[in-house]
């Protein structure tokens, strides 16, 4: 059905939630803020089903050219990123080694991120913001020392992730990215949550990333190095996944630091990171005031 797209959105300021639909926008916190005050608990109480069908019987409130979209889940815990999780992507480290034992992983700032069709800032400290179109997957039940074979069951929904990256400051100390992988409303998540329903919705989804129309990633999950049951056993051996939790799983090869010369987002570039069954996360790119 076409509202099965749950969104965080504002309006004159307000932060509201509510089911994308054709002609708009349909406002549900208006009738379930007291409930759930955002998405997070509505994924926490296993309310996205119910959301969905009071959304069937509505009509829209809002049209999609009257709000601002927000990444759809506001400050979760945890925002764990996955790196070098496509095979390419690993052989574009041309270090001569193979597929790692584990996965490599840093963590970012909910104020890092801006939503779908926001402009992502370049900062004045650094030229080389780049760009990495990634799968997202949204943790609805609590778990730690998660089995593989349970895993799935920890998935609420899945989104999009633009997990944009300043490279020269993801290069300034000996071992971690911390910086180059946090300026502010450098990368963007979104544009809606899609329910997760079964396995076969995410084990092999095409993802795309275009920058100016130009395809400059394009891979699919089904070639994932570390796969979503692996990723979600493996986390919550070291922490407590919870609802709201993001992960973003990885990006393919094809930024924009690996052309020769690199090819850097700059101001009034546009790049769409699409996925098949969850849309476009769209955002231009300006400088930083």
């Amino acid at each position: 059905m076409t509202s099965h797209r749950l969104a965080t959105f504002s309006v004159n300021g307000s932060t509201k939630y509510g089911a994308v639909v054709k002609a708009g926008i349909v406002d549900l916190s208006a009738h379930f803020s007291r409930d759930y005050p955002t998405l997070r608990e509505a994924i926490a109480a296993n309310a996205l089903p119910k959301l969905i069908e009071d959304a069937e019987k509505r009509g829209p409130d809002y049209s999609l050219d009257a709000i601002t979209w927000q990444p759809p889940i506001p400050v979760p815990e945890k925002i764990i990123c996955i790196g070098v999780n496509y095979p390419d992507r690993n052989a574009e480290y041309k270090d001569g080694q193979d597929a790692p034992r584990y996965p490599s992983m840093f963590m970012r700032t909910p104020r890092s991120f801006v939503g779908h069709e926001t402009p992502l800032v370049r900062p004045r400290a650094s030229s080389q913001l780049d760009y990495e179109g990634e799968l997202v997957i949204v943790i609805g039940k609590a778990g730690r020392h998660i089995k593989e074979s349970a895993a799935l069951d920890h998935i609420a929904a899945i989104t999009l992730c633009n997990e944009g990256t300043l490279r020269d400051w993801v290069r300034h100390a000996k071992f971690n990215v911390t910086q180059g992988k946090n300026f502010d409303s450098t990368g963007s998540l979104g544009p809606w949550l899609v329910p997760y329903t079964n396995e076969a919705q995410i084990a092999d989804i095409h993802l795309t990333t275009k920058v100016n129309g130009e395809t400059r990633q394009d891979d699919r999950t089904g070639r994932l190095i570390f796969g979503f049951r692996y990723l979600l056993s493996y986390i919550s051996t070291f922490t407590t996944l919870v609802p709201g939790d993001v992960i973003v799983t990885g990006t393919p090869t094809g930024a924009g630091a690996r052309f020769d010369p690199p090819r850097y987002l700059k101001p009034g570039d546009v790049i769409e990171v699409e996925a098949e069954g969850v849309g476009v996360l769209k955002n231009g790119v300006v400088d930083e005031t």
